[in-house]
């Protein structure tokens, strides 16, 4: 059988114990309907078996090479072996799983970077049981950046969906210092990286770009905190001085709603919470974690390991069936531009705020 010239997507298996081996089994068992694109699953082929048959799922799982995942997926789940057995039971939290959950994130940026997967997806995982086993960095994005190169690139965190995409400038930081975390020179990194990934990944010119206030009514000239008059609003100058769309710094409160998210393509905003909750508001099961700033695409569901639900077959795929395709279409843009082809009119993904 010849071999497809686009190769896979890698979805790491995240979790053992909590849903991420669910969803890919639940999303691979509806890829015809939902046409989705080929992906192995890096990870313990026994733990997507043994899933598989406390779900009821009929999924055929089959260990494969990379390069022979996308003529296979049609009919079965491609998995390449990577790491430790992953035995830990649904649902309940085990610092032995760590080591497995690692291995298979390991594994997809070292296929990606090699060419023989083009994007990986990841699969949740479990920062606790992880530092348990020895695991120092903050979270996934951040351990990706290390894996990318070296010195590692600045990741940036964007929660993409149809209705809203947001960037938290400062990602998993206590509140009570996030005033003192949040720089001019991180927003304006952070300004320079999204404007150059989604006008190059995404295909939007001249994106713009809307900072959201860290105060109530953005600082209100000053009189209510310094923040937004002394970090902010210089880091948008320098922005727009550079030729970029910046844009703010605006009010939280008054940011968000219909006829403001016509006015840019993604908000920048100071902490995780003030941007991470209207977009879960609009879209909780359409929401992508994407990593901006890597040589690679890097795509996630934007949830949990939900121990809660594990094995129990309440799990919702459809963040993921998100993920998977918007890393297919990322990809390909990639691969498109890598070649020097013609783009083409394709409409961008982010206009508006609305789906392409």
């Amino acid at each position: 059988m010849p071999r497809s010239s686009t190769p896979a997507l890698a979805l790491s298996l995240g979790e053992p114990a909590g849903i991420g081996p669910d969803i890919a089994l639940l999303a691979w068992e509806s890829r015809a309907e939902l046409r989705l694109p080929p992906f192995f699953i890096t990870g313990d082929p026994a733990c997507l078996r043994a899933r598989a048959a406390r779900l009821g799922v009929p999924a055929l799982v089959r260990e494969c090479a990379p390069e022979d995942a996308a003529e296979l997926f049609a009919d079965v789940l491609p998995v390449v072996p990577a790491g430790p057995a992953a035995t830990a039971t649904p649902g309940v939290p085990d610092t032995s799983s760590g080591p497995a959950a690692k291995a298979a994130i390991d594994a997809a940026v070292q296929f990606v970077k090699s060419g023989r997967a083009s994007a990986i997806v990841t699969n949740p995982i479990s920062k606790a049981v992880l530092y348990d086993t020895g695991f120092r960095f903050p979270g996934h994005t951040e351990y990706l950046a290390h894996l990318a190169g070296d010195p590692p690139p600045r990741p940036v965190m964007m929660i993409w969906s149809p209705e809203l995409a947001v960037i938290p400038a400062t990602i998993h930081v206590p509140v009570a210092d996030i005033a003192r975390t949040l720089t001019r020179e991180l927003l304006v990194e952070t300004g320079r990286i999204a404007a150059r990934d989604l006008e190059h990944r995404f295909g939007i010119a001249r994106p713009r770009i809307a900072f959201c206030g860290l105060n109530p009514h953005a600082g209100e000239q000053g009189t209510i905190g310094r923040e937004d008059e002394e970090i902010t609003r210089p880091a948008v100058e320098e922005l727009r001085r550079e030729g970029i769309d910046a844009r703010g710094p605006f009010p939280a409160d008054t940011l968000f709603h219909p006829a403001a998210r016509k006015g840019y393509d993604v908000v920048v905003g100071a902490y995780h919470d003030q941007v991470l909750a209207p977009v879960k508001m609009l879209a909780f099961d359409r929401a992508v974690n994407v990593t901006l700033g890597l040589p690679f695409v890097r795509t996630s569901p934007d949830h949990g390991t939900a121990f809660d639900i594990a094995g129990t077959g309440r799990a919702n795929p459809a963040s993921l069936v998100e993920a998977l395709r918007l890393a297919r279409r990322l990809a390909d843009r990639d691969r498109e531009l890598s070649e020097a082809a013609p783009v083409g009119e394709d409409a961008p993904l982010l206009a508006d705020g609305r789906p392409a």
